[in-house]
């Protein structure tokens, strides 16, 4: 888990292409998902550097094929090691 002075909570609904909400406490983003009773996940994401980055320095993730050096793929890439909460209707799962 990171430090949370050195990450956000991004939440992105089911099906949305953005996300819908960052926040920089948990209880904060849990209390709005609530609140709007939301489906899908709030992520745990490294502040100031790219998730890709963040994974291979912390050792969570090793580049061993040519695509995993392209910028779609970096561009796209998240990790399971990163926190992760699912919702269902406001409601953690």
């Amino acid at each position: 888990m990171m430090n949370t002075i050195e990450s956000v909570w991004v939440f992105h609904g089911i099906d949305a292409r953005f996300a819908g909400g960052v926040f920089t406490d948990v209880s904060l983003a849990e209390a709005w998902i609530l609140k709007h009773r939301l489906t899908g996940v709030l992520t745990q994401y490294p502040i100031n550097a790219g998730c890709y980055d963040w994974a291979i320095e912390e050792e969570l993730f090793a580049p061993t094929k040519n695509e995993h050096y392209t910028s779609t793929f970096v561009g796209k890439f998240t990790t399971a090691a990163q926190e992760h909460i699912h919702f269902e209707e406001g409601i953690r799962c």
